[in-house]
């Protein structure tokens, strides 16, 4: 089809009929017109003179996936996508967890901070990977496959013999679990329709929710003195069981996330993705069956896609070249305004990745300076730690009715969250006792999470579909490199000044500047 009949159709789709074409193509229109009945929201990325006909089919499939609505499918992808959030928030505990314990076995020989180290690593090779593979394979197998090679890896950790290959299979670990915010956020926001998008930032609730179950195992293991050596100059591994048991207990409950993946829902491909391979008939059946199953209408059909013409822009003639990695990347500057809010998000990805970390790097050394540790045992401890986490698990459901309010936004969600969550570290330099300490630790982790959050959800509703994944694993990236930073600077730095707790605050609002100035704003809107 020549461009300005894609146009043509594209404007039919959008509502902006050129009266001249639309009299030539009257059947098309019609078609359009049956779809605009669902809804006629515009999508984030319509007005960017992208791919026409892209453009025109993205309009009827979320009329489609709007037709259809919320069902118990999304229920089931709402639990399942969020076993990746939590599995994503374990591995990061889980090291820092068991670290310890490990280092005084193994003799305390090598890098103290070698555990943090590889996963990171690990997380950012897999969040490279596995974002661009989503975009050229598709996104079933990476959604499949990624947990249940976390779940080996976390096990086989826990028979490790040595530091070195401990490091090595917690990096697998990490390398399994670090696509899981990619794909679990791409699969779902590819399903949802528009006025349920709000539960993309809902979903990050399973991030805290992954922080309390690990603080419950690692509270059962590694607090018993028959699993745990007192010190490093008597401890055989006989006697210092607690961190495998943590470990083989972790990886059997992703074990078992990952197989529900496979048997609870057999996931199609995305109908998103479909729509970049031209797979239109595979599309339609998708959404079909969905609708079949739960009894709900459906209109679409491939005569009305395939009207559209042919999308051009989505993949290379060779999926397993260096054109099409650079077509994934390339996409994500398809216009000077996409350019910019690409930019922006890498940026928020790569502050939030230094300040996170960095701060609980650096906080007990801090707190111990100052005596907030003083006489307290040991149940208190990890009872704080435990609240802590549960704290966590309340900020993206507060973010979630945040940002379904039209004055604020996704945005401006992310705004108040960061700039509220500054304000509690500026307020934590005045901590001195252990009571402040879990109460601003508390307020922390609540306030935190309406930010990231948000940010999860805000990255994939405004990244064109075709490239979504590669540009959300580019961003999950940097946060990872930022992670890897603050291990390395916490081995070298004073970690018992309030400097860090001051630079963080300060970066908190960086990202509350940069997020009053994102170029798109989701809410209304539907995700391109």
């Amino acid at each position: 089809m020549a461009l300005d009949e894609n146009k043509a159709v594209e404007e039919k789709a959008m509502g902006r009929e050129d009266p001249g074409l639309f009299e030539r193509d009257v059947g098309a229109a019609d078609d359009v017109r049956a779809s605009e009945s669902v809804g006629d929201a515009e999508e984030v990325l319509a007005l960017q003179d992208l791919d026409p006909a892209l453009n025109a089919k993205m309009h009827l499939v979320n009329n489609a996936i709007d037709e259809i609505g919320w069902t118990n499918y999304h229920w089931k992808l709402f639990v399942l996508n969020g076993f990746g959030y939590a599995v994503d928030s374990l591995v990061l505990l889980l090291q820092s967890n068991i670290a310890g314990p490990a280092f005084k076995e193994f003799g305390e020989v090598g890098y103290d901070n070698a555990q943090t180290i590889a996963t990171y690593v690990g997380m950012l090779i897999g969040a490279l990977f596995w974002g661009l593979s989503a975009d050229i394979i598709g996104r079933r197998w990476a959604f499949n496959i990624s947990l249940f090679i976390s779940s080996v890896a976390t096990v086989v950790s826990g028979a490790a013999p040595n530091w070195a290959s401990l490091g090595f299979f917690t990096a697998m670990v990490g390398f399994g679990a670090g696509g899981n915010l990619i794909l679990d956020t791409t699969v779902f926001l590819e399903y949802l329709p528009s006025n349920k998008q709000w539960a993309l930032t809902f979903l990050a609730c399973w991030w805290g929710i992954g922080q309390a179950v690990t603080g419950f195992i690692c509270w059962g293991f590694l607090v018993p003195a028959q699993w745990n050596c007192a010190s490093a100059d008597n401890c055989p591994r006989e006697s210092n069981q607690g961190w495998r048991y943590v470990m083989y207990t972790s990886g059997a409950l992703v074990f078992a996330m990952s197989i529900a993946r496979i048997t609870v829902v057999r996931l199609q491909e995305t109908p998103k993705y479909r729509l970049g391979t031209g797979e239109d008939a595979e599309l339609v059946e998708t959404l079909h069956s969905i609708a079949k199953r739960y009894n709900r209408p459906c209109t679409l059909t491939v005569d009305k896609l395939e009207s559209c013409g042919i999308v051009r822009t989505a993949h290379s003639e060779n999926r397993f070249s260096f054109r099409e990695s650079f077509i994934h990347f390339s996409g994500l500057f398809a216009t000077r305004k996409i350019g910019i809010s690409t930019v922006l998000i890498w940026l928020s990805w790569t502050l939030i990745g230094l300040a996170y970390p960095l701060f609980y790097v650096f906080l007990n050394a801090y707190l111990a300076s100052r005596g907030a540790y003083d006489g307290v045992g040991t149940f208190d401890t990890w009872r704080n730690y435990t609240l802590t986490n549960i704290s966590g698990i309340f900020g993206p459901v507060l973010a979630a009715w945040m940002c379904n309010i039209p004055i604020l936004g996704r945005r401006y969600t992310m705004a108040i969250g960061a700039l509220i969550t500054m304000a509690f570290f500026f307020a934590y330099t005045a901590v001195s006792t252990a009571s402040q300490n879990v109460g601003f630790s508390c307020a922390i982790a609540f306030c935190i999470n309406i930010y990231y959050g948000t940010l999860y959800a805000y990255t994939p509703e405004v990244l064109p579909s075709a490239h979504r994944a590669t540009g959300n694993g580019i961003a999950v990236g940097c946060n990872r490199i930022m992670g890897i930073i603050s291990a390395v600077v916490a081995s070298s730095a004073n970690t018992a000044t309030v400097a860090p707790i001051y630079i963080c605050a300060a970066l908190f609002l960086g990202m509350a500047a940069i997020s009053a100035i994102f170029p798109f704003e989701p809410y209304g809107r539907r995700s391109s």
